[in-house]
């Protein structure tokens, strides 16, 4: 049926009209469901990391957030969700283990534990839930409960310590006979890391990105690096003068299968002791492009707070001499910041604030917090980390190191710390203020660099990196999409020559 001018005139005002409905609607539901920026930080500092996470869903969807900021909030959401997998400890499981040192336990103490820090919780979405390692970390943290498991189980394995007491003589002795820090105890080592995806935890025929760790050959204390052998086609090696030394390698995931990248190397490790008297140290140029980068603030960790500050003045005082404020800052994390298992960097802030805050820390904590306290006094320090190839002892480990005009860098060692059970002269007690044991493994120079070739999706350990990191075009692959495995062999260096 033909429609007369008429009809088609009342049309158009009634799709007018409904559109102008449409835009009203649409304009006030704007309004009404915008979200503040903040409202989404409360939430996530509550620990309501379901109402954040609808509350950044609906963010996104009023069409105000740049790219940029859209890419923030998500990994937001990520970082929520690796909260929730380190807070995920059985409690039943976790008091049964106290209970064991603590027959006589009470719902008032386990309270107590609780608001002291010594067992770490996490309210999330309104529940409380604990932390993965949290019954362990209790005998390291609270003073009595530590002391309570030595009485009754004694000292444990001491085989790390006696491995030391012998190791670090022969490295002292060799300084003091030599006249010079470095080169000593060589150890060759041969290390077979295999990292292995989960089946399946990629599309069948999607391409896996894989960076494995590789020794940093740009080191003096790290020779000898040669890669063996892989299961590899087409690795690539990191530049020498990227901070985070890795192997770059692709597969194929297979339907049902693992897929697995395994690399064979070796290279050869020293030892080294510095005899640091004070007459020795020159005044800091402190217009050097050196001095200006590792006395200055960076990212998200090494920052000035407050806290820093505060603590800084309560362990320093007056004192001005590099090396008595570097030794008044060791022995104070060594003594009053206890070694205990970490929840993801990836998840913290600044860690140097939570360690103060909680009054514990792993070896990349209390480094960290060693770091910012010496830049802080005008004392260049950076970052290093790898492994410690201990034999029976090997595994992820972090420490520091501190420039001394005249001197040059040296290596600080804070979790392993004062070793007073070793019950020998001061130089062995403190060797790790001013040396390291010939035992470790070099893989980073610095902390959050990039990596090479380039990662896309934000890494598993945004700090470190240690383990490796995996991804797919579909997105980033966390540590638990995946396993890692770390076989170390000692080969023996003929006539104790340094390769």
């Amino acid at each position: 049926m033909q429609m007369t001018p008429k009809t088609i005139l009342i049309r158009k005002i009634t799709i007018l009209c409904c559109c102008a409905i449409l835009f009203v609607n649409s304009y006030w539901a704007s309004l009404f469901f915008a979200v503040e920026p903040d409202a989404i930080d409360a939430e996530i500092r509550c620990g309501n990391f379901e109402a954040a996470k609808k509350l950044i869903d609906q963010h996104i969807f009023d069409g105000k957030m740049t790219p940029a900021e859209i890419w923030n909030r998500q990994c937001q959401k990520e970082i929520m969700e690796r909260i929730k997998k380190d807070f995920r400890g059985n409690e039943k499981q976790i008091l049964n283990r106290i209970k064991q040192y603590y027959p006589e336990m009470t719902s008032e103490q386990i309270q107590k534990w609780k608001a002291d820090k010594s067992l770490e919780i996490m309210i999330i979405d309104g529940k409380e839930q604990y932390f993965r390692a949290a019954a362990a970390n209790f005998f390291r943290i609270n003073k009595q409960a530590r002391q309570r498991k030595l009485e009754k189980d004694g000292q444990g394995d001491t085989s790390l310590n006696d491995f030391l007491r012998e190791h670090l003589s022969a490295i002292y002795s060799e300084a003091r006979q030599s006249g010079r820090a470095e080169n000593h105890q060589p150890q060759t080592i041969r290390v077979t890391y295999t990292l292995t995806v989960l089946p399946d935890a990629v599309p069948e025929g999607e391409i896996i990105r894989c960076w494995l760790p590789y020794p940093y050959r740009n080191h003096r204390r790290q020779t000898g690096i040669v890669l063996l052998d892989s299961n590899l086609n087409n690795p690539i090696i990191s530049p020498p003068e990227n901070e985070h030394s890795s192997v770059y390698a692709e597969k194929i995931a297979e339907k049902n299968k693992p897929t697995i990248f395994r690399i064979m190397f070796q290279y050869c490790s020293t030892g080294e002791w510095f005899d640091l008297k004070p007459f020795s140290i020159k005044p800091y140029q402190k217009e050097s492009e050196l001095y200006k980068k590792y006395t200055g603030e960076c990212s998200e960790h090494i920052i000035f707070t407050e806290e820093i500050k505060n603590l800084s003045k309560k362990i320093i005082g007056t004192e001005k001499e590099p090396v008595a404020v570097c030794r008044k800052i060791y022995e104070t994390i060594t003594s009053e910041y206890p070694w205990a298992s970490s929840r993801e960097y990836s998840t913290m802030r600044n860690i140097p604030s939570y360690v103060i805050e909680n009054g514990h820390g792993d070896c990349g904590m209390l480094s960290l917090l060693f770091i910012t306290l010496c830049r802080y006094n005008g004392i260049p320090a950076k970052w290093q980390s790898g492994f410690m190839m201990h034999p029976n002892h090997a595994g992820m480990h972090d420490w520091a190191e501190v420039y001394f005009e005249g001197i040059g860098w040296i290596p600080v060692d804070t979790s392993f710390g004062e070793r007073k059970i070793f019950d020998e002269k001061e130089e062995i007690v403190s060797f790790f203020m001013k040396g390291i044991d010939s035992y470790r493994l070099i893989v980073n120079e610095d902390y959050s660099c990039r990596l090479y070739p380039a990662k896309i999706y934000p890494r598993s350990e945004t700090v470190d990196f240690q383990r490796g990191e995996v991804e797919w075009r579909g997105g980033n692959l966390y540590f638990d999409q995946w396993n890692w495995n770390l076989q170390v062999e000692y080969i023996k260096t003929p006539n104790n020559i340094v390769q």
